[in-house]
C-alpha cells in the first residue's frame, strides 16, 4: 500500500548534515519526494509503500546526525504529488523564523584523518570540514542556514568542492562552509606594520616563530587569540606584562589528551568534556609533574586546558617540541573580544609580535567557553563557543519576553514559543565597546528570532547599564527581578522543580530590595515570588568598590563594626602597614562616608582571604576568594569556627567569632591551609545550621533547595553542602546547563517575567468569569 506524507522536523536540524541524512534514508528505503530547509526548520515530502515509510520515520527519530537535536517531528497524510525521485530543493525563506541556530563544532576525526593523509587533496589545510563539524553561528548572516547567507559567500566552489557537496553519498553534501586549498579561504602570517611574511608555509613558519619565544595573535573561529609557547617562561611572563594581566590564570591548549594528562589530573567525565564537539576549556586539578612555565597559572592548584578545535589549531600543535601553547583571549582588559582584522591590528600593537590571520570573516564573536566538572556535574563558568545559541526548553509559552542580564559576566535571554535562548558570554558592561557588542549580539539574535518585543526584563539595581539599555528598545513593558531570586530561578526552571523550594543563593553583588548589597542569603518561594528567610549580617564597605578592588580594607571595616577597639587592635596586628588608613577607615565607617553596607559571600571571603595575607589587592575579579578556595582541603577533617544565628524575622546569620578567631589564628601564626579549610567548613556548617532553623521554624514547606550564585563555583562548598544536605534527605539542585555566576541570571530573570505573566493571564481568566 502506498502512502504520502508530509513532515516538519523542528529542533537543531539545520547546519548539522540533516538534509543529506534525510536523502540518504529515502535512497535507503526507496521513498520519493523532497527534502528543504525552512523558517520553520526541515519540511519532508515523502511517498512509498507504507512500511517503508514507517521505516525512515523511525530511523528519522533515532539515527539523526550527532550534531542534531530534535524537538519536534510533526507527520501529517497528503495527497500524492507522483514524485520520479528523492531530491533536495532549495530553501524556502517566507515566514517567521521558528530555527534552532546551528552552533560551532570541534573538528572532526575523519576531517583530522584527511588533513593528515598526503594523499588527499585537502591535506594539512587549516579550513576543512564536512556537515559534522565546523564553524555556524560564527559565520552565519542570515537563516535559513545557506552558503550564501553565510561568510562562506565569498569563496565559490571549485568543481572537486562542487561534485562533493551535490554528491548525496559524500560526508560534504550540502556542507555549506566546504573549501579546499583551492577555492576557500587561505591563512598568511603578518609583521606588526601589516606586512605578509614571504614564506612557503605561513603555519610552519608560525611554529618556528613560537618555538623561538615569540607572541603570535591567532585568528580563530569566534576570535583573536594571543599566543605564546606554554613551556618557556620568558615568553609567558612577556605576554603577562604586555597584556597587563599581573596573575589571572592563563588557557592552554594542549596537542592531545595524553599531553594534557602529563599536566593535569583528568577523570573520565572531564575527557569526555574535553573531546566533545563543544571543546570548552575544561579547569583541571595540576598534576604533580606540571611543567608549564611558572607564569602559566601562577600560585594556582588548578590550570584551564583545551584541545586543539580547529584544523588550524592541530597544524599549529603538528610539531613535537610544541606541545601546549597559550591560548588566551586577546581582548585588552575590560574589552569585548577582538574579531576583526584591524581592531586586532589596533588593540594588539604593543602585545603581538606577529599575526596568523585568515580572510574567511567572522560574523559573530564567541568567547571559548569554560567549564569545570564539580561534584561530577557540568559547572559553566562561562557559556559561549560551542553551546551557544542553542536553547532550554521552556515549560510554558515565553515569547516575547527578552530578559537583559546584569552588570557582570553579561548575557541576555530571548523567549519564542516554548524556547529560551540564551546568548553568548559578553562580559562586563563597563565601557562603550562592550555596550555595543551587547547591542549588536542582541539584535542580530532578536533578528533572526523574530518575536514581538512585549515584556522586557532587568535586574533591580538602579545603577545598571540595562536600565538605560532598555530605553533604546520599544517593549510594552520593563519587569525588574531582584538579583537573587533570577539566580534562584534559573535553577527552579532547569531542572523543572514545581512549586515552591528553598534557594540558598552565595554570590559576591545583588541590590537588596532593602537598598544594602545582598549576597548570602536563604530564600524561600518559586520562579513567581520569593521571602527571605535568612542572611549574612549586614557590615560596611568604606569607598564601596575600592574595597572590592582592595579586600584588605573590607577585612579592616568588618573587625571595625563587628569588634571595635579590639577590631582596631586586630586589624593594626595584621595589616601593620595600614595604620594610617585603617584610622581613616574607622572615621569613614562612624560617620557613614562613601559607606554602603553588605552582607555578601564574596566580600567575606575577601576579607579572610586578605586577613590570611593570601590577596590584599585583587588584580581580577574575584581572585581573593578563588585564591583561598584553591588552599582549602576537602578531604581533611577541618573544625569550623565559631557563628551565631541571630533569631529575628529574618534570621541574621553572624561571622563576628568567626573573624575575629581567624584573625588570632593568623596573629599566632597558623598555617594558611588550615585556616582556610576551617573557615570553608564554617560558612558549610553555617548555611546547613540555619536552613534547618528555617526548615523547623516552617515544617510544612517543602524541603527541596536549590543553590546558585557565583560562589557555588566553589568545589568545596558545592560538595560539602551537598553532602551535608544528602546525610538528611533533603533533595538538592545545582545550575548545570546555565552559569550559576551572572552568566546565568538573564535566564533567570526571563523565567521570573514568565512566571509572573502567566499569574497575571489566572488573575484576568478569573475575573472575566
Amino acid at each position: 500500500m502506498c502512502k504520502a506524507v508530509k513532515i516538519a522536523v523542528r529542533g537543531r536540524v539545520q547546519g548539522v548534515g540533516f538534509r543529506p541524512f534525510v536523502f540518504m534514508l529515502a535512497d535507503k528505503y526507496k521513498l520519493t519526494g523532497t527534502v528543504q530547509n525552512n523558517m520553520d526548520g526541515v519540511k519532508i515530502r515523502l511517498e512509498g509503500h507504507a512500511f517503508d515509510v514507517e521505516s525512515f520515520l523511525r530511523d528519522l527519530k533515532n539515527k539523526a546526525p550527532n550534531l542534531s537535536k530534535i524537538n519536534e517531528i510533526v507527520v501529517e497524510e497528503t495527497d500524492p504529488q507522483a514524485f520520479t525521485n528523492f531530491s533536495i530543493i532549495p530553501s524556502e525563506r517566507l515566514g517567521t523564523s521558528m530555527l534552532v541556530i546551528p552552533v560551532d563544532s570541534a573538528v572532526c576525526d575523519e576531517c583530522l584523518n584527511e588533513m593528515n593523509d598526503p594523499n588527499d587533496f585537502r591535506y594539512q589545510y587549516p579550513f576543512i570540514n564536512c556537515t559534522q563539524c565546523g564553524p555556524r553561528y560564527t559565520i552565519i548572516e542570515e537563516l535559513p542556514y545557506d552558503r550564501p547567507y553565510t561568510s562562506m559567500k565569498s569563496f565559490p566552489m571549485c568543481a572537486d568542492c562542487r561534485r562533493e557537496y551535490e554528491d548525496p553519498a559524500n560526508r560534504r553534501h550540502h556542507a555549506q562552509p566546504i573549501a579546499c586549498p583551492k577555492c576557500g579561504p587561505r591563512v598568511c602570517l603578518l609583521s606588526k606594520n601589516k606586512r605578509e611574511i614571504d614564506c612557503d608555509n605561513p603555519i610552519t613558519a608560525a611554529i618556528e616563530l613560537l618555538k623561538r619565544g615569540e607572541i603570535l595573535a591567532v585568528k580563530g573561529i569566534g576570535g583573536f587569540h594571543l599566543c605564546c609557547n606554554a613551556n618557556n617562561e620568558r615568553a609567558v611572563a612577556e605576554l603577562r606584562k604586555r597584556k597587563k594581566r599581573q596573575l589571572r590564570p592563563l588557557a592552554v591548549m594542549a596537542a592531545s589528551l595524553s599531553i594534557i594528562r602529563e599536566i593535569a589530573e583528568v577523570n573520565e567525565g572531564e575527557g569526555e568534556v574535553l573531546r566533545s564537539p563543544e571543546s570548552p576549556i575544561v579547569i583541571l586539578k595540576k598534576h604533580q609533574h606540571y611543567s608549564l612555565a611558572d607564569s602559566v597559572a601562577p600560585g594556582m592548584n588548578t590550570i584551564g586546558v583545551m584541545l586543539p578545535y580547529t584544523p588550524l589549531h592541530h597544524l599549529l600543535l603538528s610539531d613535537s617540541e610544541l606541545s601546549c601553547l597559550v591560548m588566551t583571549s586577546a581582548n585588552p582588559s575590560g574589552m569585548p573580544i577582538l574579531y576583526k582584522d584591524e581592531e586586532a591590528f589596533d588593540y594588539l600593537a604593543e602585545i603581538a609580535d606577529y599575526y596568523l590571520m585568515h580572510n574567511r570573516e567572522i560574523l559573530h564573536p564567541v568567547d571559548d567557553s569554560v567549564v569545570q566538572l564539580n561534584n561530577g556535574k557540568l559547572d559553566f563558568l562561562r557559556r559561549s563557543r560551542g553551546y551557544v545559541p542553542d536553547p532550554h526548553t521552556a515549560s510554558e509559552d515565553v515569547t516575547g519576553i527578552v530578559a537583559f542580564g546584569g552588570q557582570q559576566k553579561s548575557t541576555f535571554t530571548i523567549g519564542r514559543n516554548e524556547q529560551i535562548f540564551v546568548g553568548p558570554h559578553i562580559g562586563d558592561l563597563e565601557n562603550v565597546e562592550t555596550i555595543n557588542h551587547y547591542k549588536q549580539e542582541l539584535n542580530h539574535l532578536l533578528k533572526w528570532i523574530d518575536i514581538p518585543q512585549t515584556a522586557a526584563v532587568i535586574d533591580a539595581h538602579p545603577d545598571y547599564q540595562v536600565q538605560k539599555l532598555v530605553k533604546e528598545f520599544n517593549f510594552t513593558e520593563v519587569i525588574k527581578v531582584q538579583h537573587h531570586h533570577a539566580h534562584m530561578a534559573a535553577c527552579l526552571a532547569e531542572h523543572q522543580v514545581n512549586g515552591k523550594a528553598y534557594g540558598i543563593i552565595l554570590d559576591g553583588t545583588g541590590y537588596g530590595l532593602d537598598g544594602n548589597v545582598w549576597g548570602f542569603e536563604i530564600l524561600y518561594g518559586d520562579t513567581q515570588e520569593f521571602k527571605r528567610l535568612a542572611h549574612l549580617r549586614y557590615t560596611p564597605l568604606p569607598g564601596g568598590e575600592k574595597c572590592i578592588r582592595e579586600p584588605w580594607r573590607n577585612a579592616v571595616a568588618m573587625l571595625i563594626s563587628l569588634h571595635g577597639e579590639e577590631g582596631i587592635t586586630l586589624a593594626k596586628n595584621i595589616f601593620t602597614d595600614k595604620k594610617a588608613e585603617i584610622d581613616l577607615l574607622k572615621i569613614m565607617i562612624e560617620k557613614k562616608i562613601n559607606t554602603v553596607y553588605a552582607g555578601t559571600c564574596g566580600r567575606l571571603f575577601d576579607a579572610v582571604s586578605a586577613l590570611c595575607g593570601v590577596t590584599k589587592i585583587s588584580s581580577y575579579d574575584g581572585e581573593a576568594a578563588i585564591q583561598l578556595a584553591e588552599l582549602a582541603d576537602v578531604l581533611s577533617d577541618n573544625e569550623p569556627y565559631s557563628i551565631e544565628i541571630i533569631k529575628q524575622e529574618t534570621l541574621i546569620i553572624d561571622f563576628s567569632n568567626t573573624l575575629k578567631e581567624i584573625a588570632l589564628d593568623v596573629i599566632a601564626g597558623k598555617g594558611v591551609h588550615h585556616i582556610s579549610g576551617r573557615f570553608h567548613e564554617t560558612v558549610v556548617q553555617a548555611i546547613i545550621n540555619t536552613l534547618l532553623v528555617v526548615i523547623l521554624n516552617n515544617p510544612l514547606t517543602n524541603r527541596t533547595v536549590v543553590l546558585s550564585g557565583g560562589s557555588i563555583h566553589n568545589r568545596f562548598l558545592r560538595e560539602r553542602i551537598t553532602k551535608e544536605l544528602g546525610t538528611r534527605d533533603i533533595p538538592v539542585y545545582f545550575p548545570e546547563t546555565v552559569p550559576c555566576n551572572d552568566g546565568g541570571l538573564s535566564y533567570g530573570q526571563l523565567v521570573v517575567a514568565a512566571a509572573k505573566r502567566r499569574a497575571s493571564e489566572c488573575v484576568l481568566e478569573c475575573q472575566q468569569k
